[in-house]
């Protein structure tokens, strides 16, 4: 009898080792990874420049604290100020960490204009965390299920809905920001229309609201750009990140620009490990092998390469309802819930995962090849076929 805590619903699979986008098990058995560990080991497993780099810096240094100043933090913080725009970054441990970050930044901003009852919009079939604030501002009841009462504060409006958005400014004199993620990922890979960020920026911009953007699972290169807002053109007042940008070492991160960042004040926030030394040499390792390896430019054309292999191959399924994403962030919707796709790919070596019931999900290492993707398409093309027939 196991001594953990039943909070996971696990597949029967013990991995023992991994190299690029391969795992193997216990008894030796190889499995395509199609899931990078849920969109965090963007580099593959052991990355040889990211394990030389954390085993220097365990050998170095592991953890101090905030009281004292970090050099690899402030590197990292500047580093990621370049690549995004933004101006200057808290460090936490998790993408949830990341967005209670956030959605407290808000309700002090909201504060800081003497809104007493500071209201933040949320889109339905998001997910932003577990904890108490993040799954609030989930729009999936199964995450809320059993945990009430919820938290005040939010006002909840169909992703993808901009007059929806518009009609809460209206009524709501309360509302100070909006918290989106630019493609949803656990709502199903949801992405949408090309304007979508433009006009809640638009709208942020006439109300005063802070735009706050969920980049946990999109960034870091997912997208086929550092960040999923880049492909829109805008940016942001605040961004949250963490999955990919430790390549499987714990940290997260708020980004924020302009007004937004200079809200939180010293005893406003903390993290006891936060931005400590060896996750931020995961992180700078990371965002340097992503850039020096070109992997932006593979994981647009990878991407792009296995939407296009899985339309040609599922064409004329009725029950293949949608293929959609961007970069190497991929959805396959089906007309029925296709949970049980997730152990029969794994009895064929291949790591996928099933979302919002219906919708097959693929976040393949960002390193990954032409020739594995085929391996990945071919393997699942078979397997959605033989259970649509089923």
């Amino acid at each position: 009898m196991s001594n953990l805590m039943n909070t996971y619903s696990q597949l029967p699979v013990t991995f023992a080792k991994g190299e690029g986008v391969w795992l193997w098990d216990e008894a030796g058995k190889r499995y395509l990874d199609a899931l990078a560990g849920v969109a965090v080991c963007g580099l593959g497993h052991c990355h040889p420049k990211l394990v030389a780099a954390l085993c220097k810096q365990v050998g170095t240094l592991i953890h101090t604290s905030n009281l004292y100043h970090i050099g690899k933090q402030e590197q990292l913080a500047s580093r990621l100020a370049a690549l995004s725009g933004m101006d200057n970054a808290f460090f936490c441990n998790s993408g949830a960490e990341a967005n209670e970050a956030a959605i407290k930044l808000a309700r002090l901003y909201g504060h800081g204009r003497s809104i007493d009852l500071p209201t933040i919009i949320v889109m339905e079939k998001s997910f932003h965390g577990r904890t108490m604030a993040t799954l609030t501002a989930s729009g999936n009841r199964k995450v809320q299920a059993g945990f009430e009462p919820l938290l005040t504060g939010f006002a909840r409006v169909p992703y993808n809905d901009l007059e929806a958005v518009a009609q809460v400014g209206v009524h709501n004199k309360n509302v100070v920001a909006i918290l989106v993620e630019p493609y949803q990922g656990e709502g199903g890979v949801n992405v949408p229309q090309a304007n979508y960020l433009q006009g809640l920026r638009h709208l942020c911009d006439q109300n005063g609201w802070l735009l706050m953007l969920d980049e946990v699972q999109c960034g870091i290169g997912r997208s086929g750009k550092w960040f999923a807002f880049q492909h829109s053109g805008i940016m942001p007042d605040v961004i949250t990140l963490a999955k990919g940008l430790g390549s499987g070492v714990a940290i997260g991160a708020c980004l924020a620009k302009g007004t937004a960042a200079e809200v939180f004040k010293p005893g406003n926030h903390a993290s006891t490990f936060g931005g400590n030394p060896l996750a931020c040499t995961a992180a700078l390792t990371t965002l340097e092998v992503i850039g020096e390896d070109d992997l932006l430019r593979n994981a647009m054309e990878v991407g792009d390469f296995m939407r296009s292999m899985f339309k040609a191959r599922l064409a004329g399924l009725p029950d293949v309802r949608q293929i959609r994403g961007q970069g190497l962030m991929i959805g396959i919707e089906l007309s029925k819930p296709c949970g049980d796709l997730v152990k029969e790919a794994l009895k064929r070596g291949l790591l996928i995962n099933v979302t919002s019931d219906k919708v097959v999900r693929l976040l393949p290492p960002l390193v990954m090849q032409r020739s594995e993707a085929e391996q990945v398409v071919d393997t699942l093309s078979m397997l959605i076929k033989e259970f649509l027939m089923a």
